[in-house]
């Protein structure tokens, strides 16, 4: 990890020095700073970041805007940091393309637990040995949609739906386990990969947009269902 390119995005000094400091502290040593959108793209076409914090509020734009810009140089890692915390706007966030939402105030040993966590999952996956622990099957048919792991895409009667990464994810765990039901915690340690406690909201934006390609009717779903008290589960027609 000490090797991991960060770059925090925020326009308040004190914000990015504490960051700076608890990162460094976590052992990352290669973190990069910009204080607007300008600065922001400059940068990362410079590092080509791994990982990038991301304010919303910005001196010359806002982070939802240049997001998918930001992408446009590698697959990093967006988490969005900022004060903004209506469900427009965690919504929003997701929909431009973040990986996680976090809002302020917020403890910074918090951010480096996420960083690493997702890290560790993404070198989990590209390793030996989860390659080999991984069950055969590839492709999970459900009749209406069609998730194929290998080739990284989701059909929905027949055409591919564009599936932003950390929506694919959780839709593939489902598939892994069908007829089970997990609660929202559940859900978002073993996706996000830590504790998921206080995470609701998260997880319920990311079953709707999973509910908005593969359902019908995502208001009346037949396929990703509500089990109410208890969590979420994935069937193959509802009632059967």
């Amino acid at each position: 990890m000490k090797n991991t390119k960060i770059l925090i995005v925020d326009d308040e000094p004190a914000i990015v020095k504490m960051l700076q400091m608890v990162l460094r502290k976590e052992g990352f040593n290669r973190i990069y700073t910009a204080g607007s959108c300008g600065e922001a793209l400059n940068e990362m076409e410079k590092h080509r970041a791994d990982v990038v914090l991301l304010d919303v509020m910005l001196p010359d734009g806002s982070g939802f805007e240049i997001c998918s810009r930001l992408r446009a140089f590698g697959s990093p890692h967006i988490l969005f940091l900022t004060a903004r915390a209506s469900d427009l706007d965690v919504l929003t966030g997701f929909a431009m393309g973040g990986d996680d939402y976090i809002t302020k105030p917020f403890n910074p040993l918090e951010i480096a637990a996420r960083i690493k966590a997702r890290l560790r999952r993404g070198e989990w996956r590209n390793s030996e040995a989860w390659v080999q622990e991984q069950p055969k099957q590839r492709v999970w048919d459900y009749g209406r949609f069609v998730l194929d792991e290998t080739a990284g895409e989701l059909k929905v009667l027949g055409k591919p739906v564009a599936c932003p990464a950390q929506v694919f994810q959780l839709l593939l765990f489902f598939c892994k386990h069908p007829g089970v039901v997990f609660s929202k915690s559940q859900l978002y340690e073993a996706v996000w990969g830590i504790d998921g406690m206080g995470e609701d909201n998260t997880v319920m934006v990311h079953i709707r947009r999973i509910r908005e390609r593969i359902e019908e009717n995502p208001s009346d779903p037949k396929y990703l269902l509500t089990v109410r008290g208890l969590g979420y589960k994935l069937i193959k027609e509802s009632g059967k």
